[in-house]
């Protein structure tokens, strides 16, 4: 029988009371494609036509917003491929009430117009006592542009050699600054920068001095460099970009640069991201000189550069609600999580499925604290388990070394363990794929 003639009627699959209502959820027009897209599997002899409607429904997308839920199994706990910070649950129902129509502009008990996102503001002010006034964009490198516009556009930012550093996916600190309209004069070498060289370029056309924290590599040897304090007495700002968005000093990471502390030691402004180790959102934070925030805040580009009534929800409420995932994730003990691995091992080992334990070491990631390692365990599956987990649902990441997937659970939710095991187990019975003959990456998979 020619198979087309055994393929159901598009119009008869669509009346799937599962297919109706993913239809009401997800719109009519990615129900009808994950339909037609089964039906040609039956044509090309890979399903029976009585599995087109269950196969159309696990083909759909949990949500209409096509970005898919993943498992972080990597052991990078702001892992830039994966959305970095994870949000709080405090941060997540701030969004979803924010969703609405909001006060976000509207002061309820004048009913005149308010300053746009002022309870966020206060929050991040309260965080940060030592900052004149503060201001969010829309990311780190926004916040950097708009400082360069607003003092610098046609004039110079004299910044160290050593910190002219690229940020992550070809996007250099030059190039950036420069496309405000900005020059860079560039002071020191690579590995040594005294206040005697920036002292001896400093002059009319100087906009600022801008000093760079490089979180994503470190220089060591015969290297120094002048600190904060001693570029105060030069007679222009001094702006910091400490990047990760630190805001008071942290024991676990002596060598990270926050806000606090930058702003003590007599920044003008500091400029740090909103979506590390803060653990909110993607947003800019500029703190500092209530003179110069004010300045920034009022020119023409800070209205192109905001962020949304959604950004300041989460923001607000990571600054004020309880401890964020990431701080979670970087403090977790390594012997619980020894623990929690083991009881995984055990619950895949009743679904046939053998994996090691193995010791390992985690990494905070997003271009912080490049040297730092943090004790962890994970289940050591053969290499060829990776592709398969990762187009399961939900998709799990973890990393690929030595020929081995390693699935670190530190930043997966202990509430999401046994959904973990579930995805391993499903895989196992699909089988694992073959590696690549040379793989792409030598530490992490994703």
């Amino acid at each position: 029988m020619d198979p087309r003639r055994r393929v159901p009627r598009t119009d008869a699959v669509l009346e799937d009371p599962r297919l109706v209502a993913a239809a009401d959820r997800l719109g009519r027009a990615p129900v009808k494609a994950a339909v037609v897209a089964a039906q040609q599997r039956v044509r090309a002899g890979e399903l029976e036509p009585a599995a087109v409607a269950d196969a159309a429904v696990a083909a759909l997308p949990a949500t209409a917003g096509g970005l898919r839920r993943v498992l972080n199994a990597t052991g990078v706990v702001l892992h830039t491929n994966l959305g970095r910070a994870a949000l709080s649950p405090a941060a997540v129902d701030a969004v979803v009430a924010a969703s609405g129509p909001t006060d976000v502009e509207l002061d309820l008990a004048t009913g005149r117009r308010a300053r746009r996102g002022r309870d966020a503001m206060a929050a991040l002010a309260a965080a940060v006592p030592d900052a004149g006034a503060v201001h969010v964009v829309n990311n780190g490198a926004a916040a950097l542009v708009l400082v360069a516009t607003v003092l610098a556009a046609g004039r110079e930012i004299v910044v160290s050699r050593g910190e002219m550093v690229e940020i992550g996916d070809g996007f250099r600190l030059p190039d950036l600054l420069q496309s405000t309209g900005a020059r860079l004069r560039e002071v020191g070498t690579t590995n040594r920068t005294s206040v005697t060289d920036y002292a001896q370029v400093v002059g009319p056309q100087t906009g600022f001095v801008l000093k760079v924290h490089p979180s994503n590599f470190v220089v060591r040897g015969f290297t120094s460099e002048a600190g904060i304090g001693e570029l105060t007495g030069l007679g222009v700002p001094v702006v910091a970009d400490i990047g990760s968005g630190l805001l008071a000093p942290d024991p676990l990471l002596p060598s990270e640069p926050d806000a606090a502390g930058t702003l003590r030691a007599g920044a003008d402004l500091v400029v740090a991201s909103g979506d590390k180790l803060l653990g909110g959102p993607q947003a800019g934070l500029l703190l500092g000189d209530a003179g110069l925030v004010e300045r920034l805040r009022r020119h023409p580009l800070a209205r192109a550069l905001r962020v949304d009534k959604l950004t300041l929800a989460a923001l607000q409420a990571t600054l004020a609600g309880p401890v964020t995932p990431t701080w979670q994730a970087l403090r977790w003990d390594p012997g619980a999580l020894r623990e929690r691995t083991e009881r995984l091992r055990a619950l895949l080992a009743t679904g046939g499925v053998e994996a090691e334990l193995a010791a390992s070491a985690a990494v905070v990631g997003g271009g912080g604290a490049p040297e730092l390692e943090l004790a962890s365990w994970s289940l050591s599956l053969p290499e060829g388990y990776a592709e398969t987990l990762r187009r399961g649902s939900p998709p799990v990441v973890g990393r690929v070394e030595r020929g081995r997937l390693l699935l670190d659970l530190r930043c997966v939710p202990p509430a999401s363990d046994t959904e973990l095991a579930r995805a391993v187990i499903a895989a196992a019975s699909l089988g694992p794929t073959s590696p690549p003959s040379a793989s792409p990456t030598s530490a992490f998979e994703g």
